[in-house]
């Protein structure tokens, strides 16, 4: 039986809106027209514009209102920065840029920092061999300096969830904060299993606000388990690909004679 992918931020978005409990660790997230981009940004002053199948972080804007009116509108694409004087200037350069394709509008998070650079945490959730889920590996991913995600494939560098957080959090209180994150993320994959039951693999890219809130920004199914290497605990990885075998994502290595 085949791993279940499920493409579409909005598709998983409106399943996990249901659940009262996920819902308070949400940033409210829309369909990308010109009325909830305006009202989004009236509301909020920031926002990220998101392709509904993007993958790696591709295409992720973030605008900002700023404080100068003949700026306007602050927008950033990977490491392109843009000034836009009005909502009809930036509102065109988004449809030229979606090109046919739907979008969302996500409610913007200011991530926390380390050494000034913005970082998120990512959740690996795995079916284990007794096919229950099971939060298998946390890591922090610390965006590279002048980009806005924090993906590797754009940059990022994976690093332990202990040194990012060395400057906001006590050890005593990571660790009950690890556990908050393992229970969420488990309660992500029993919600979205319940709409995909051929689920076997969740990766939960969460953010953290200044109060230690966390916020779920988006839930990747093809999560690469490869970042986990860069953890100093090597066993996290290995625990994270031998379930990944056994479910079938990696075919068994065979040991030479």
């Amino acid at each position: 039986m085949s791993i279940q992918r499920v493409k579409s931020k909005w598709a998983k978005t409106k399943i996990m809106l249901r659940s009262d409990y996920l819902r308070q660790f949400m940033p409210v997230t829309k369909l990308f027209d010109r009325t909830n981009l305006r009202t989004m940004l009236n509301e909020y002053g920031m926002v990220y514009f998101k392709p509904i199948n993007g993958t790696f972080g591709k295409g992720v804007t973030r605008i900002e209102r700023t404080t100068t009116p003949s700026l306007g509108y602050r927008y950033q694409l990977d490491t392109k920065i843009m000034f836009f004087s009005s909502f009809d200037q930036l509102y065109h350069r988004l449809l030229k840029q979606k090109r046919g394709r739907s979008h969302i509008v996500q409610k913007g998070i200011h991530l926390l920092r380390h050494q000034k650079r913005r970082f998120d945490i990512r959740v690996m959730v795995q079916k284990n061999p007794r096919n229950e889920w099971e939060a298998t590996g946390i890591i922090g991913r610390l965006a590279h300096p002048a980009k806005i995600v924090t993906n590797y494939h754009s940059g990022g560098t994976p690093m332990a969830i202990e040194r990012l957080m060395s400057d906001h959090a006590s050890s005593s209180e990571l660790a009950a904060f690890k556990n908050r994150l393992r229970k969420l993320s488990i309660t992500i994959a029993n919600n979205l299993e319940a709409s995909y039951p051929h689920l076997k693999e969740i990766g939960v890219d969460i953010a953290i606000d200044a109060k230690l809130h966390p916020w779920i920004l988006e839930v990747n199914t093809l999560p690469d388990p490869f970042i986990f290497r860069k953890l100093p605990d090597q066993s996290v990885f290995h625990k994270i690909y031998r379930y990944a075998v056994a479910y079938g994502r990696f075919k068994k290595r065979s040991r030479r004679p």
